[in-house]
Formats: structure tokens, sequence, C-alpha cells
């Protein structure tokens, strides 16, 4: 199985979901996610992290609020939102940053 950080430090771009059980907005992301994942195929990696079980991955990255979406690819984060996020949204978002590594 593949840690977390391992899965951050990959070339291809990765889509992480800090979120939390109790949390309503977090629920509302969960299909949208998956219509993401649908759409994007294997451009991007989506993970989901409950802030509850793993801490230590949210304080590293400052998580205060749930949902918070980052996008990492190489370890390096490339963008990052707290909030509910719209598959589309997200789909643009993670396009510019498959397009601006293309070129």
């Amino acid at each position: 199985m593949t840690t977390f950080s391992e899965t951050i430090q990959k070339d291809n771009l990765t889509l992480v979901d800090f979120f939390a059980e109790w949390c309503a907005p977090c629920k509302m992301m969960k299909p949208i996610l998956e219509e993401l994942k649908t759409n994007m195929g294997d451009k991007v990696t989506v993970l989901k992290v409950d802030v509850d079980k793993n801490p230590q991955a949210a304080q590293s990255y400052q998580v205060r609020s749930v949902p918070t979406l980052v996008l990492f690819k190489n370890g390096n984060v490339l963008w990052r939102q707290s909030g509910v996020v719209t598959a589309k949204n997200l789909e643009q978002i993670i396009s510019q940053h498959i397009n601006a590594n293309q070129s």
C-alpha cells in the first residue's frame, strides 16, 4: 500500500481532500470527487484524508478547516482551497496544471 507521502511525491497530479466524517460540506464533496475521477480518469489521483484519523498530515499542511482540497505534484502544493468546489472548477484547475506542465 502506498503511503500519503509517497502518493503526493509522484510525478502525476494528486488531489487530496482533507475531510472529516462529521462535516456536512465534506459529504457534499464525495459525489463531486467521484464525478471528477470519472471525467479526468488517470490524469489525476484523488486521495481522501480523514483529518481526525490523520492529524499529522492535516497539521503539516496547515489544514484548519474542512473540506480543504490540495493539489500536489512531486510533493509540491500547486493549488489549495477550503470549502466545496464544483467538479467543473476542479477539472479546470487540474487541466491548467496539466497544460502548464506540458509546455
